[in-house]
């Protein structure tokens, strides 16, 4: 079982991903612009999946990232990122 700060330390990748390509310094070598958006939209889609992470009830072990005070402002500004990023290079 995952805890909420596990989640949200292993969903940190995505967030340096999408900065990293949005900065222009991830290796995008040999990518097309189609496969980077792509990659970018499958770390965008990861987040809002890990952010939406709520248990339906007390016998599920889902973290609740919903209800967890922790700031996700670098999550979030990371997705309002991707999306910017996919927006200006479709």
């Amino acid at each position: 079982m995952q805890t909420v700060e596990q989640v949200l330390t292993a969903a940190t990748d995505s967030v340096t991903l999408i900065n990293e390509v949005n900065a222009g310094t991830w290796n995008v070598e040999g990518m097309t612009q189609e496969e980077i958006n792509d990659m970018v939209q499958r770390n965008v889609d990861h987040l809002e999946l890990i952010l939406a992470y709520e248990p339906v009830d007390e016998n599920d072990f889902t973290p609740n990232i919903v209800n967890d005070s922790s700031d996700k402002s670098s999550y979030t500004d990371a997705i309002a990122t991707g999306k910017t990023y996919i927006s200006n290079n479709s």
